[in-house]
């Protein structure tokens, strides 16, 4: 007859360490892509946004309290960094602080496209369920690119101080009201916000053509970060006038969320979530 032993520590210890291991190998192997062959891209335009926005106003309204009590702490954060600029002495990177957010605004909206699919599937779409899938074949890919966006928003910071140093720098201002005085009445101050906005646009681009469809499609499909990057970038690449269109309203949509104290976030970034869920369903077969 079989008995359950708690067994010796050394046994349980080794019980675990094989546990851990099994699962970080899990992770380390959806990183890469097994099979590199990319799926076919679909041709979009302004129809198939307006679909996907009204869809992720329809998946906010079903889930509006999971989605919000998910995406709270993202205006929190930004409130955060935005205070710590004005008491450090950074006020010249608040702007790039409140631009650099879309940049890394794909990672925060995981859970949302993991809802949006189980609400499609008519699986339990609570934003413990999503979260509980990020495990895994899943995890690794995520967190890989996740970092990808991570270093791309920390060289557009270091390129902003280099360029606000260049220009109206290196002494720090006192207040945001002088900052804000030198900027717009100096041509220094000019100077900056042209070269500035240019290279912002240079890594928002980089970022949108990165991100389009390969958080969700990771999400979606098992298959690694090369596949999902090189997919995201075929969809760009076909259909670039979309990609910017999307890319604008995404931009202009999370400045309006920051207008009131970053509160605006913790609806636009759900909305923004669900309906690139649904973008990316319409543009990869």
């Amino acid at each position: 007859m079989h008995r359950e032993t708690i067994g010796n520590p050394l046994s349980w210890s080794a019980q675990r360490l094989a546990d851990v291991s099994r699962s970080v190998g899990a992770v380390v192997d959806g990183i890469g892509s097994h099979d590199m062959t990319l799926p076919e891209v679909n041709k979009i335009g302004v129809g198939d946004i307006r679909t996907a926005l009204r869809k992720g106003v329809e998946d906010f309204a079903a889930l509006r309290t999971d989605v919000i009590f998910a995406v709270a702490l993202y205006p929190v954060i930004g409130f955060v960094l935005a205070a710590w600029a004005l008491n450090a002495g950074q006020v010249h990177l608040l702007f790039p602080l409140a631009a650099g957010f879309p940049l890394v605004g794909p990672v925060a909206a995981i859970g949302l496209y993991e809802m949006s699919r189980r609400r499609e599937q008519g699986e339990d779409a609570s934003w413990t369920a999503a979260l509980a899938t990020l495990t895994g074949r899943v995890l690794g890919p995520v967190l890989s690119l996740g970092c990808l966006l991570a270093v791309i928003f920390a060289l557009w910071l270091f390129a902003a101080h280099g360029i606000w140093a260049a220009t109206l720098g290196p002494e720090p201002y006192d207040s945001l009201l002088a900052f804000l005085r030198a900027t717009f009445t100096t041509s220094a101050g000019w100077m900056m916000i042209v070269i500035g906005c240019g290279t912002g646009f240079l890594f928002a681009a980089i970022v949108l053509c990165v991100s389009l469809v390969s958080f969700p499609m990771l999400i979606d499909r098992p298959v690694g970060v090369p596949v999902a990057l090189m997919t995201s970038l075929a969809v760009a690449r076909r259909n670039p006038g979309t990609t910017a269109l999307w890319g604008l309203i995404v931009t202009m949509s999370l400045v309006l969320g920051m207008i009131p104290l970053f509160v605006g976030l913790i609806v636009v970034l759900p909305i923004l979530g669900h309906a690139t869920w649904h973008l990316y369903r319409r543009a990869v077969v």
